[in-house]
């Protein structure tokens, strides 16, 4: 599995890295604390992440603003503009519509865009998220922040990784010694130490506990219970702000969930089952061979203008192939692009099977 890395400008001017891989129906990853698209890769961290989100699912992540490949010194961090960030990237990716995946503090950047578009986001993921920044909960929360922002104001280009170490063993306590290493790495790699305190500040100030009663779609909330970055009463409290949420409480005291421990394949199983696994057609289909072309693409999760594009065909005859092949596999409405999206990745697959 391979990942293609693209760049796209904000409204600001700010310049975004973002990357898709996998094959399925769209999955858009909002950036977290802390990502860098190549160095990710080679995770002992995230990797399995990327290869069990990119199984069943066209995902497109990036980089935060301030973060790896991105612009590292950006004008402005906030909630708006986090947010554009994001629309920003979902144009530049020609997509329609898609899952939103919100993890950690991209939680909350997912909640905005999915009440500012309810008619782009067709589920909403959450994981290890929360309505409210560490500095709008309660006294213990902010003196903690203080105690992170010191760390990096510390040490945080220093090669003894000590100061980093305090994130590293809040969201790994059971991470190997390998699997700490990488990430002490990744923080000292991924961000200047006064963009992470600005980020830090950033994100703790926010709040969009507001916003999350105006989410319209469905909504998977997964949350450690022994979360020590995020306790798991702040994914509580996001689940019974969002009108259409089910809480799926996880066994791990790890915020970053670790590949073998059995909380993996739990919130795995559970996100696929909500993303929703369209079953085949229990016969053949006859799809022209033009019509597979747009179904590759709409796989791959690019909007009809897009696909135009890409075909050298007009707009209107997009819609017609896809018209005709909605009716020939007997769906309809507003799952009926995923559902003609699953079903091409499902040909192909048993293609690959049987050859």
């Amino acid at each position: 599995m391979q990942q293609e890395i693209r760049f796209c400008t904000a409204s600001d001017g700010a310049r975004i890295a973002w990357a898709r891989h996998g094959s399925g129906p769209p999955l858009v990853r909002t950036s977290n604390w802390l990502t860098h698209l190549e160095y990710d890769w080679e995770s002992p961290v995230w990797r399995h992440w990327l290869l069990g989100l990119g199984e069943r699912n066209t995902v497109v992540r990036y980089d935060d603003r301030g973060c790896g490949l991105s612009d590292r010194d950006p004008p402005e961090l906030s909630l708006g503009r986090w947010v554009a960030d994001l629309e920003a990237v979902i144009d530049a990716a020609g997509l329609d519509r898609f899952t939103l995946f919100g993890l950690s503090g991209g939680s909350m950047t997912a909640v905005a865009y999915a009440a500012r578009h309810p008619e782009r986001v067709e589920r909403l993921v959450i994981y290890g998220g929360y309505a409210r920044g560490r500095a709008r909960r309660d006294e213990k929360q902010r003196r903690r922040l203080d105690a992170l922002v010191s760390a990096v104001a510390a040490g945080w280009t220093d090669p003894d990784p000590a100061f980093r170490r305090l994130f590293t063993m809040q969201f790994l306590p059971e991470g190997t010694a390998e699997q700490m290493a990488w990430y002490d790495e990744l923080q000292r790699r991924t961000i200047e130490p006064e963009t992470a305190i600005k980020l830090l500040l950033a994100r703790s100030a926010t709040d969009v506990t507001q916003l999350a009663s105006r989410v319209e779609v469905e909504a998977l909330v997964a949350h450690a219970t022994g979360d020590r970055v995020v306790p798991f009463e702040e994914g509580r409290d996001l689940a019974g702000r969002l009108p259409h949420a089910r809480l799926l409480p996880l066994a791990s005291i790890n915020h970053v969930l670790l590949a073998d421990e059995p909380a993996w394949p739990h919130f795995l199983t559970n996100l696929r089952a909500f993303v929703g696994a369209v079953e085949p057609p229990a016969a053949p289909v006859d799809i022209s061979a033009r019509e597979v072309d747009v179904l590759e693409l709409v796989a791959a999760g690019l909007d009809n203008e897009a696909i135009a594009e890409r075909l050298f065909i007009s707009v209107r005859t997009v819609e017609r192939h896809l018209s005709n092949t909605y009716a020939k596999l007997g769906v309809s409405g507003k799952s009926a692009r995923a559902a003609a999206a699953a079903h091409y990745v499902y040909a192909v697959t048993r293609a690959g099977e049987i050859g």
